[in-house]
């Protein structure tokens, strides 16, 4: 069987869904590498957002204080040998947006309608610019529904819960197991019940 009929100006994009910390990021940017695609890490565009709502001490009970906080980012993703860089507002963030309070506020911009459109739209813009690897939860339904390529990846509750460990030790943070599952697992249930995209 051939590959899915694409219409013409369509972007080259492999999407790569799945729940929190079951290692999209991981395998888009392999994919990304192995096949010369540029690689777009959705979820670390949420968290730059988030970041700078935290950093500018927006009221995050407030969707419009927090809608402009994420249209008035200047985000710069950027591959290099050490992996992707992030840059908000000129200042490189890749570490700061992996820390436990970004991880714990990122559901309120992840929910947010406004916020969400805006970053489509820049995914969108990122993609048109050549082929791609993208990950996120939204990536074959709702950001590139005509994706060259449509790929699920899951893992169970306590794996994901182990990688999300791992990474936050590796960025010099300590991660407390039990804590960290019932996170992930309530971020689970606000990702399957929240209104835009679910």
């Amino acid at each position: 069987m051939g590959a899915p009929a694409r219409n013409e100006g369509m972007p080259l994009v492999v999407a790569i869904d799945g729940p929190a910390g079951a290692g999209k990021s991981s395998v888009a940017r392999r994919v990304a590498q192995a096949l010369g695609f540029r690689f777009l890490d959705t979820g670390a565009m949420y968290r730059a957002a988030t970041w700078r709502a935290l950093a500018h001490h927006v009221n995050l009970d407030e969707p419009e204080a927090v809608a402009l906080a994420a249209r008035d980012m200047q985000l710069e993703l950027h591959e290099s040998a050490a992996g992707l860089r992030v840059l908000v507002d000129g200042t490189d963030v890749t570490e700061a947006i992996r820390s436990p309070e970004v991880t714990r506020q990122i559901y309120i911009l992840d929910q947010n309608p406004a916020v969400r459109a805006h970053l489509v739209e820049l995914q969108r813009a990122f993609a048109a610019q050549g082929p791609t690897g993208a990950e996120g939860s939204d990536m074959g339904t709702i950001v590139f529904p005509e994706s060259l390529c449509k790929i699920l990846l899951d893992a169970s509750l306590d794996e994901r819960t182990r990688r999300r460990a791992c990474e936050l030790e590796a960025n010099g943070h300590s991660a407390d197991f039990k804590s960290l599952r019932r996170e992930i697992h309530e971020r689970d249930e606000k990702t399957r019940n929240r209104t835009v995209a679910p």
